[in-house]
């Protein structure tokens, strides 16, 4: 793309204004009218699946004139308002389990229009990403007396109702996976995880926000973008990048402090240490408080390692500033055990950070969820064995021992529940032992094996189940989410750590005394100064190394003409073709990039007049196709050779006595044919009279079969077609006579 066009598309994005008069609140209460009263129509929409919500008669009946009603408006927020009244929907299904599979039929339902309505936008991208990335208020466009009523029902002031969020965001929440696993969500997706497209969002949640330049939507252009722009820092795909070497650098001062460990005092690895894992800990929190600890974040499994680990830091470092503080030795050993224990999350954590979100960690995921909550559930059923067991001898078993007892009997110890049997009691402790032993050794284990079994099974087998478009939609589920949390609005995030703590105590009491533009101006010249080298990195990578810029281009292009220059022995060496790629497919690349003509004279009149063609009544009739007007110029050329006195001999006649074929198709005549004298004009007396009589006569011969060809099975098959789709227009007309009157009964019965 030049540089004109980006110009060009940059004046195409929405301004403020005109988003700021779309009005979205009038949009929730007609959608969600028009998706009840058209669910009455469809009698089983009780419990449809989504292949059954796009079957073409409920797409015919009940999406199609629905999408149309409300792309229409061309309303930016029209996606944003289904994907609301689908969080209605989803919540009422919950709320009201005797109706909960017409509800989330419903909701459903919502997800496939917003998925449909979005494709109306989608010949216009800078429309496609507003719709998509726009933070809209649920209330704007709603009046005064109805937001104050909402206000009294939330118990809240007027600021807390400000709340604006996204399509894409509101997507998420409503865990709408087939609408942002859609080819046209997917493309604004990578687009803004490339960094293609650049918008800022206000931040309101935010640990320090920095919300004085607000930037509009537009696609970015490094020939306008300043060398070291601070703004690339919020790239998901740069965050991720800058995410693992962070990590990468605190797992390095973990393992050095736990190397040079001073019970009696501390070193410089211990403190780097401490400042890194500080570091670590403000940005979890502030990613916690930009977008809360819901549902949404808690989808990805690698938050509950981050968190796991925090919180065996925090236990670190409170025990071990206790034991420096009080000079206890025990107690800081004990707590560089505790932080010991934190290597069996940050090793790992490292190693899957590369594949967080791919279909194999996901199945991991699911295995893991399966087990845990099996052993969870084994638990609560053999609590009651653990109190029975120190009821019968707590006279000399403590309830721990007991329960490390029972452990070892579930992980196969069978043995000492038969020695340790009477020690409880002796006749009720070997009945309950030998009871517990064969329900967890025989029977649950067993189980427990089975399902892990089953779903390795599974997902061995997951290219041809259901399961890969199950692990498919997950996968671009938690895509979509890691990058939307990659479009951070925090001014935090800009800051690599142990930065961010810097900034944190610079800005944070700055903001509370300074002005917002003086703000903006201190965060990015600390932003510069901090970043200088990432920025630097950054700015040489899009400009020099990027696909399509001028270092990568040049230099391979001087590869390639190297690889050309060499003789053909040296280029058919198979690990040379295996290091360069064959030459075949550059051919290929180059046929569809020449620019060449549409026929390359393939097809010739003269080669048209050389072959005889068979002309059917269908060509006959379309004067565009292309035998009728070879033909037609034959004929011309005939009429004018007559007309000067020549003899027409040479063209091949049709004979007088015609008879089609079954497939419409002129034979080839052996008689002389006076066709071509009908295009002169011929005195009565003269002697081709008669043959012009002849030649009516044949005409009226023609018509007759003509007539007669009306009784063929390709004519009764086209008033077949005719009729089917007359009786399909009445269908239609029913349908849609039936959805009004019952949307007006159903109007009816709410007043």
């Amino acid at each position: 793309m030049d540089h004109e066009l980006f110009n060009a598309t940059r004046l195409l994005a929405p301004s403020p204004e005109y988003l700021a008069s779309v009005k979205v609140f009038p949009l929730i209460p007609a959608i969600k009218k028009e998706i009840i009263v058209y669910s009455f129509s469809v009698a089983s929409l009780i419990g449809l699946t989504d292949s059954q919500l796009t079957a073409s008669d409920v797409s015919f009946s009940i999406v199609r004139p629905i999408v149309f009603k409300f792309a229409r408006p061309k309303n930016l927020a029209i996606v944003y308002a289904c994907l609301v009244v689908r969080s209605y929907f989803l919540g009422e299904s919950e709320n009201d389990l005797a109706y909960a599979g017409v509800n989330l039929s419903r909701a459903n339902l919502c997800e496939l229009i917003a998925t449909k309505l979005l494709s109306h936008f989608a010949a216009d991208h800078m429309q496609l990403v507003a719709a998509l990335t726009t933070s809209w208020n649920p209330l704007t466009g709603a009046t005064s007396s109805f937001i104050d009523e909402v206000q009294q029902v939330l118990k809240c002031d007027e600021e807390d109702l400000n709340y604006p969020q996204s399509a894409l965001e509101m997507a998420i929440s409503t865990k709408s996976m087939r609408f942002l696993a859609s080819p046209v969500t997917q493309r604004v997706v990578n687009d803004i995880y490339t960094g293609r497209i650049v918008f800022s969002v206000a931040a309101t949640r935010s640990v320090l926000a920095d919300n004085y330049k607000h930037r509009s939507i537009q696609f970015y252009d490094w020939r306008d973008a300043p060398f070291l722009d601070h703004y690339r820092l919020r790239v998901p795909k740069y965050g991720a990048i800058l995410e693992f070497l962070n990590f990468a650098a605190l797992l390095l001062t973990f393992i050095l402090c736990l190397s040079n460990q001073n019970p009696n005092g501390t070193n410089i690895w211990e403190v780097i240490f401490v400042l890194f894992a500080v570091a670590f800990a403000l940005e979890e929190y502030t990613a916690s408080t930009e977008h809360g600890w819901g549902s949404d974040r808690s989808l990805c499994m690698w938050n509950v390692f981050d968190t796991a680990f925090l919180a065996i830091f925090c236990v670190y470092l409170v025990l071990r500033i206790r034991g420096i503080v009080n000079g206890d030795t025990a107690l800081s050993e004990m707590s560089f055990d505790i932080l010991a224990c934190g290597a069996c999350i940050l090793l790992p954590r490292l190693a899957f950070f590369a594949v967080s979100n791919t279909v194999i960690v996901l199945a991991l995921r699911a295995m893991i969820a399966e087990f845990v909550f099996f052993i969870g559930i084994a638990s609560i059923c053999f609590s009651g064995l653990l109190f029975t067991l120190w009821t019968l001898g707590k006279h000399k078993w403590t309830l721990k021992s007991i329960s490390w007892l029972m452990v070892q009997i579930w992980f196969g110890n069978t043995y000492l529940s038969f020695g340790e049997a009477s020690s409880f009691h002796p006749v009720l402790g070997p009945i309950l032992m030998t009871c517990f032993a064969a329900l967890s050794n025989t029977l649950l284990l067993t189980i427990l094996i089975s399902i892990l079994s089953n779903t390795v099974a599974r997902i061995d087998a997951f290219l041809q189940s259901r399961l890969f478009l199950t692990l498919s939609l997950q996968y671009l589920f938690q895509f979509t989410i890691s990058t939307i949390e990659g479009v951070k609005t925090d001014a935090l995030f800009s800051y690599q750590p142990p930065f961010n703590i810097l900034a944190f105590l610079i800005l944070k009491p700055t903001s509370w005394i300074v002005s917002p533009r003086a703000l903006h101006s201190l965060n990015v010249l600390l932003i510069k100064l901090t970043s200088f080298p990432i920025l630097l990195v950054i700015g040489i990578y899009e400009r020099y190394l990027a696909h399509g810029r001028a270092l990568r281009e040049s230099g391979r292009g001087a590869a390639h003409s190297i690889f050309n220059s060499l003789p053909r022995q040296i280029k058919n060496i198979p690990i040379i073709e295996a290091l360069v790629g064959s030459t075949s497919a550059d051919i290929y690349e180059a046929i569809f990039e020449v620019e060449a003509d549409n026929d390359n004279g393939l097809f010739t009149d003269s080669e048209d007049e050389n072959v005889p063609a068979l002309r059917s009544f269908v060509n006959e009739s379309n004067p565009a196709s292309p035998t009728s007007a070879s033909a037609r110029k034959r004929l011309t050329s005939l009429a004018h050779s007559m007309s000067a006195g020549r003899d027409p001999s040479p063209l091949r006649p049709i004979s007088a006595n015609l008879e089609l074929s079954s497939s419409g198709e002129v034979p080839s005549p052996q008689s002389k044919s006076p066709l071509a004298r009908l295009f002169v004009r011929t005195p009565s007396d003269h002697p081709m009279s008669a043959a012009v009589n002849s030649i009516e006569a044949n005409v009226k011969r023609v018509e007759a079969l003509v007539d007669e060809m009306k009784g063929l099975p390709s004519q009764r098959m086209r008033e077949e077609m005719k009729e089917l789709q007359d009786r399909q227009a009445r269908i239609e007309n029913l349908l849609l006579t039936l959805t009004r009157g019952m949307r007006q009964s159903d109007l009816d019965r709410s007043h």
